[in-house]
């Protein structure tokens, strides 16, 4: 289906209106009025693009004014931004291949944290045994913060079970849980506080609920001087300024459309029956129904959900994506469905 706008709420194909409750726009920012404002009067400060090493002479001071607010929004030492979020999860790869001796991943990982000799974290659903032996060795743990196909936190808890003679670094993915997870939305970081991690470090793409293209490695200070220090960082051109800087002027616009979905989502617990076929949670802003014929069901009733072939699930992405700007009658119109004797 291909459409002539950005799909917010609502949608037009074939001048037909639908409801959207599809993409990654969780706190309903790319049409939000406010923010948009803020990205223009950016625009115009520090222009549309800029080509430029951020090791040049000349530094942009957006950089330093984003970079500090996603410091302390995250709650970690320090931030860095980048232009994507797959090259925040390489830039960190690249800097740990070089201090780790072997990595491991939990299952469905995603594609910005791929390592090639990386090990499966469970076997038969059992830990790996090498994370078991008595080998000292430095290993890297890699993980989304939500997995695919799940609407809550990864349970990190399992990591109290590796001996001390392995040093661990756990690296995580908060693209789908920054902005939206944590207190105002600061998302896991802070709150990994497992004794037996050396070092956390967490990336995550920006497009999604803080709604600019871009990336961040957020870790201690040493690790993100690391990363500003490859040859990959420096010959690279950073993120667009004016996003960088539309991130430290947006903090209030990002606490009001957090506490938005917050409401949203806490109307879908109350109303939304629950059934074994429909995996949701009141802090998650994603629905996943396993009923067959759904997508017929809902064009039938003018609405639009997300489905795709994802790359690290073995079945069609089938998922109800909740945003701050979805209207009580729009849930309304999802929850009837949903809970529709039939289904």
């Amino acid at each position: 289906m291909k459409v002539n706008q950005f799909p917010d709420r609502r949608i037009k194909i074939d001048n037909e209106e639908f409801l959207y409750f599809g993409g990654t726009a969780y706190l309903g920012l790319p049409t939000n009025k406010a923010f948009q404002e803020l990205v223009i009067q950016n625009i115009l400060r520090w222009g549309t693009a800029y080509g430029s090493s951020r090791s040049a002479n000349i530094e942009l001071t957006a950089y330093e004014n984003g970079e500090l607010f996603l410091a302390k929004y995250i709650k970690a030492e320090a931030a860095l931004t980048v232009s994507s979020g797959m090259l925040a999860g390489k830039l960190a790869l690249e800097v740990l291949a070089r201090q780790t001796d072997c990595f491991f991943h939990f299952p469905n990982t995603h594609t910005a944290l791929k390592v090639a000799s990386s090990l499966p974290f469970f076997v038969e659903k059992e830990l790996n045994p090498r994370l078991l032996n008595s080998v000292s060795e430095k290993i890297t743990i890699l993980t989304d913060s939500v997995p695919s196909f799940h609407t809550k936190l990864i349970d990190l808890s399992v990591l109290n079970s590796i001996p001390s003679n392995k040093e661990i670094t756990l690296l995580v993915d908060e693209s789908h849980s920054l902005g939206i997870l944590g207190t105002n939305g600061c998302g896991m970081y802070s709150d990994i506080l497992f004794p037996n991690i050396k070092r956390k470090i967490m990336i995550a793409s920006l497009g999604k609920a803080l709604g600019l293209t871009g990336g961040v490695v957020a870790s201690d200070t040493d690790f993100i001087s690391k990363i500003s220090k490859l040859d990959t960082f420096v010959s690279s051109a950073g993120m667009n300024p004016a996003f960088v800087q539309t991130i430290a002027d947006a903090e209030e616009i990002y606490s009001q459309q957090h506490q938005k979905l917050k409401v949203n989502l806490q109307y879908i617990d109350k109303k939304l029956n629950k059934n074994k076929l429909i995996l949701f949670h009141e802090n998650y802003p994603l629905i996943y129904p396993s009923i067959e014929g759904l997508k017929e069901i809902f064009l039938t009733n003018k609405i639009i959900a997300t489905n795709f072939k994802y790359p690290t699930g073995n079945t069609n992405l089938n998922r109800i994506v909740i945003t701050a700007n979805h209207t009580k009658e729009d849930l309304d119109t999802i929850i009837r469905i949903l809970n529709a004797p039939q289904l």
